[in-house]
């Protein structure tokens, strides 16, 4: 889903915390019955890692009758991962892939040369009102990666690893994690844990990783003396290691990062490649029909943005 006609979002101050080196408050839009937050792309962060996209969807009560419909769109030089915590959303693209994500598991789809998917509340939950609320995020793919063939990769909520400590409690979604390992693949050195904490839990958060930043889905945290609040994404100095305390109703965040990708990554519209050329080959091949149909869901497409 890349739909979500928002703006960059705003700048926080940075300055109010050692241990922060930028707050981006997410710009918030309507589409459709719910709304959406998107944190990544900012004007003064692009990426964190190889995250080049973050969605912050619902959370929202969608009535009976409606729901989700994204029609088929394109992308190419990434990765897509959706993850939920509430609803379902089924997902059909042009490998022929259908398949419905439940709260928990990892739909991860690899456009590299391109791929064309749309995204569809299942209709067999449209007879009553629903909860809907989830993320949605871009992995840049690595220079050497951006043009590989496209593929589809599904985790169930089971099959990644959990953990629980004093007061925290999660799951990793992606990556390399307090000696767990999850089973999705990357592309390049990838962080994300969905992590909760008690009221007054505190859980350290080390700097292994290049980059690393923090979504604060719900609650608050404290971080060096300085409380944020829901809907804030925090991208963290390199090299600190750092304790995350919960506030007097618990949190639940995202913790995520990894490699930089090094060389610049152009992104327009669902395209992203280190290369403008490319996008503009994208752009030409989408307008003309080039892309692939998606099997089941053809009678609707999203038409190039003028």
């Amino acid at each position: 889903m890349s739909l979500f006609p928002g703006g960059d979002p705003e700048l926080g101050d940075a300055a109010s915390s050692d241990a922060i080196e930028t707050l981006i408050v997410p710009s918030s839009r309507d589409i459709g019955d719910f709304s959406v937050r998107r944190a990544l792309p900012s004007a003064k962060r692009r990426m964190v890692g190889p995250f080049i996209f973050f969605d912050r969807m619902g959370p929202a009560m969608i009535e009976a009758g409606k729901g989700m419909d994204v029609r088929p769109h394109p992308h190419i030089g990434l990765s897509t991962v959706t993850y939920l915590f509430d609803g379902h959303i089924r997902h059909r693209d042009s490998l022929g892939t259908e398949m419905v994500i439940a709260p928990g598991d990892v739909n991860l789809m690899t456009a590299g040369r391109g791929i064309v998917h749309s995204e569809r509340s299942p209709e067999e939950e449209r007879t009553g009102p629903r909860a809907m609320s989830g993320l949605q995020t871009w992995l840049a793919l690595p220079e050497d990666k951006e043009e590989i063939a496209p593929e589809f990769s599904h985790t169930d909520h089971g099959a990644l690893p959990q953990f629980a400590t004093d007061g925290a409690s999660g799951n990793l979604v992606i990556g390399n994690f307090n000696g767990l390992s999850s089973p999705v693949p990357t592309f390049s050195d990838t962080l994300y844990v969905d992590l909760s904490l008690e009221a007054g839990g505190i859980f350290p958060f080390d700097a292994n990783w290049e980059e690393r930043a923090i979504y604060i889905l719900s609650g608050e945290v404290t971080i060096s003396g300085q409380t944020f609040g829901a809907d804030q994404l925090l991208v963290l100095r390199p090299e600190d290691a750092i304790s995350l305390r919960a506030g007097p109703s618990g949190a639940h965040m995202v913790l995520f990062g990894g490699e930089s990708m090094g060389k610049k990554r152009h992104i327009w519209w669902n395209f992203v490649s280190s290369s403008k050329e490319r996008i503009e080959q994208a752009k030409a091949e989408w307008k003309s029909g080039h892309f692939d149909i998606v099997p089941g869901d053809e009678d609707e497409f999203v038409p190039l943005p003028e």
